[in-house]
């Protein structure tokens, strides 16, 4: 069986091959985006014929934060749409028997009731900030489904909750939450304690999903035939920003205040999966609790933050 990962050099690109190899997988290919732009057609056409993989596990994407989600939106629309389009295309034409795609929790609406079920996600527009790339996904979701109606197009969506962990993006400009903070409690502390100052209320909620849990997730999908109609991948717990900065101030030592810019927007009010969909169809729950995962960021953070 020969398996593709799209972004296979990514942050959960990097834990999914570590799991497949883990799993026995011997013939896996993740090429980078300089071998093959997924944004242009022929080349990513030319990856499949080259190629004739077995099974896709698309993971490649253009996202970011809050912050960098309201200055690109334009681009995160057209970079995930445009290459999820190219690559299912490619792939029902190439013969792929299974196709595995990532969803985004971005793609429910911005007031969907708690916890999210799949079929929610329909039921309204998603938090403005985040809306140009949770509707790329939407429109993959709707693709894939037109597929398996048309084309029998065997194909799995997992929507996931926000991600964190090992290899993570820590790009001041656009990393996401947990690794942003790591980052403003790190520059704190080299400043002698500095108070940290924080986007938002730090009332709005979010649920945190360790990056090694999702990639067990994705690789345990390859082996099920289904439709493709979007399963939540969670914990099913969701923590305040406040307290998450608190876990994390406490865990790296630093000394100073956490101040709160009101002016900065809190983003989704909330957000919590229900998983009971993921147990159900092929027996999924996570592993790691979100004080371990920390601890386990942190440290290789600390480790790795000059490389």
């Amino acid at each position: 069986m020969r398996i593709l990962v799209t972004g296979g050099s990514g942050f959960l690109g990097k834990h999914v091959i570590e799991r497949l190899t883990e799993l026995s997988y011997t013939d896996v290919i993740a090429p980078s985006s300089k071998e093959y732009n997924l944004l242009r057609y022929y080349e990513c056409s030319q990856l499949f014929a080259t190629n004739s993989p077995d099974v896709v596990i698309h993971l490649a994407a253009t996202c970011g934060g809050i912050g960098a989600n309201e200055k690109n939106p334009g681009k995160y629309f057209y970079d995930n749409i445009t290459m999820g389009t190219h690559v299912i295309e490619a792939a029902r034409l190439s013969g792929t028997s299974k196709f595995i795609m990532v969803g985004t929790v971005c793609s429910y609406p911005k007031h969907c009731k708690v916890p999210f079920r799949e079929g929610d996600v329909w039921n309204g527009y998603p938090e403005e900030t985040n809306a140009p790339y949770g509707i790329a996904k939407k429109a993959l979701y709707t693709m894939l489904q037109a597929y398996y109606e048309q084309y029998h197009f065997n194909s799995s969506v997992l929507i996931l909750s926000n991600l964190y962990g090992q290899y993570d993006n820590f790009k001041e400009e656009s990393s996401h939450v947990i690794p942003a903070l790591i980052l403003k409690f790190d520059k704190a502390i080299q400043d002698n304690h500095a108070d940290v100052e924080i986007w938002g209320t730090g009332t709005a909620s979010r649920e945190f999903l360790y990056a090694k849990d999702a990639a067990r997730a994705l690789c345990k999908t390859i082996g099920i035939d289904s439709n493709p109609s979007p399963i939540n991948i969670g914990t099913g717990k969701e923590i305040s920003i406040a307290s998450l900065a608190r876990k994390i101030q406490k865990i790296m030592g630093h000394k100073g205040e956490i101040v709160y810019n009101h002016a900065y927007p809190d983003g989704q009010p909330r957000r919590s999966l229900d998983v009971s969909k993921a147990k159900e169809i092929f027996d999924f729950e996570s592993e790691i609790d979100l004080d371990s995962g920390l601890e386990q960021t942190i440290s290789w953070y600390k480790d790795n933050k000059c490389i």
